[in-house]
């Protein structure tokens, strides 16, 4: 499963979350001894977070 890292690599202090990514650090630590399970729910977080940030 593909990384959603797109080189854009800032944290954003007041969201705590990857400017490029939007995953937090503990996402990014964890996500190379994720399971495939983990990193779906990972990306799913990610895109409720893009979805909240467009509306």
């Amino acid at each position: 499963m593909s990384s959603p890292c797109i080189s854009i690599c800032r944290m954003n202090a007041s969201s705590g979350l990857c400017e490029g990514c939007f995953r937090t650090q503990g996402e990014i630590a964890g996500w190379s001894g994720a399971t495939n399970e983990g990193r779906r729910a990972v990306w799913k977080t990610i895109e409720q977070r893009m979805a909240a940030l467009q509306a």
